[in-house]
C-alpha cells in the first residue's frame, strides 16, 4: 500500500496510490464505511492503514495523481536521522576513509521537509549547494534496543529523501547540521510504501539525475549498515518513535564526489528510488 498526503482543491487531505490515483480519505469513508481519523499520523499509526488495506479493492482511486500537490507524507515527525558516510562510494576521500560500523548520524529539523514537487528555496549566500538521494524509513512503532533480526517489524515503510546539504556551510561550521539544515532542504516522498509492498531495500536502485543529466546511480544494498542495521543500532541510543524518519545515507555521485559546478538556480533535481517513486524539485535561490 502506497499513502500519500495531498492537498487538492485547496484543502489538505491524504489517501490511497494506485497507479495515476489516489482515493482520498473522503472516498475511503464513503467506499468502506470505515471512519477513518482526519489525521494522517493517526491513520498510519494507530490501526487505520491495516485496516483500509483489507478494503482495498473496493476503492477506485477517482482522483488523478496530476491534480494534487504533494506534501511532505509526514507533516511532523519527532525526528528526522541522516545518516552519513554509509556508502563507502560517498565515504572515501571524505572524513573517514570507508563507511563506519556504527551509525554516524545528522538531525535535520522538520522545517526542513518538503513536498516531492516543492521547490528548494536557498538563501543566496550559500554557494555550494549539492543533492543526496537516499532510501529514507518510516518507523512505525516506539522502538528501544531492538535487535537487527526484530527490527525490521518496527519499520513502517519507505520513501524518497533528497538530503540537501550546504557544501560551503558544512565545512566552514565543520559540522553539518545548520548546512543541511535549511528550509525545504529535506524533499519527500512522493508517498509512503509500505514494508510488505515495497520489497527487499536491498535490491532498490538510487539514482539522480539534474536538468537530465545523470548524477548518482547505485543499489541500496551497497550501504555499509542495512536499515535494519540502523534501526537496531539507533535504537540502542535513543528510542525511536512511530513517524521518525531515518535517511540511510547516499551513495557516490554528489557533486562533492565528482566535482563539477554545484546546483544552480533554476536547476531541476529528479530523486529516485526504484519501486517508491520520484521526487522532482526545482531549485531557486532567495534573498
Amino acid at each position: 500500500m502506497r499513502v500519500a498526503r495531498i492537498r487538492a482543491g485547496g484543502s489538505e487531505s491524504y489517501g490511497i496510490v494506485s497507479g495515476e490515483g489516489i482515493a482520498t480519505m473522503g472516498e475511503i469513508r464513503s467506499r468502506t464505511g470505515i471512519p477513518v481519523p482526519p489525521s494522517v499520523t493517526e491513520f498510519l499509526f494507530g490501526g487505520w492503514a491495516e485496516e483500509v488495506a483489507a478494503h482495498a479493492g473496493e476503492l477506485e482511486h477517482a482522483l488523478g495523481l496530476s491534480e494534487c500537490e504533494p506534501l511532505p507524507p509526514i507533516p511532523s515527525p519527532p525526528k528526522i536521522i541522516c545518516a552519513a558516510f554509509n556508502y563507502g562510494s560517498h565515504a572515501r576521500g571524505r572524513d573517514t576513509a570507508s563507511s563506519p560500523a556504527r551509525p554516524v548520524i545528522v538531525m535535520k529539523p522538520a522545517t526542513a521537509l518538503a513536498g516531492a514537487r516543492s521547490e528548494i528555496a536557498c538563501p543566496s549566500f550559500v554557494r555550494e549547494l549539492d543533492y543526496e538521494t537516499e532510501l529514507a524509513v518510516v518507523i512505525g512503532r516506539r522502538t528501544r534496543s531492538v535487535s537487527r533480526e526484530g527490527a525490521a517489524s518496527s519499520i513502517f515503510g519507505y520513501m524518497v529523501m533528497n538530503d540537501v546539504s550546504a557544501r560551503d556551510i558544512q565545512f566552514g561550521d565543520g559540522q553539518f547540521t545548520r548546512a543541511k539544515g535549511f528550509d525545504t532542504f529535506a524533499p519527500c516522498g512522493p508517498w509512503i510504501t509500505t514494508r510488505e509492498e515495497a520489497g527487499e531495500p536491498a535490491r532498490m536502485r538510487i539514482t539522480t539525475r539534474v536538468n537530465g543529466e545523470a548524477r548518482q546511480d547505485a543499489l541500496a544494498g551497497e550501504m555499509t549498515l542495512s536499515p535494519e542495521a540502523l534501526v537496531s543500532e539507533l535504537s540502542r541510543s535513543m528510542t525511536l518513535e512511530a513517524g521518525d524518519i531515518i535517511s540511510t545515507g547516499t551513495p557516490g555521485g554528489t557533486v562533492l564526489d565528482i566535482g563539477g559546478a554545484y546546483l544552480r538556480d533554476g536547476d531541476v533535481i529528479e530523486s529516485s528510488v526504484s519501486g517508491l517513486g520520484t521526487l522532482r524539485n526545482r531549485v531557486r535561490f532567495t534573498g
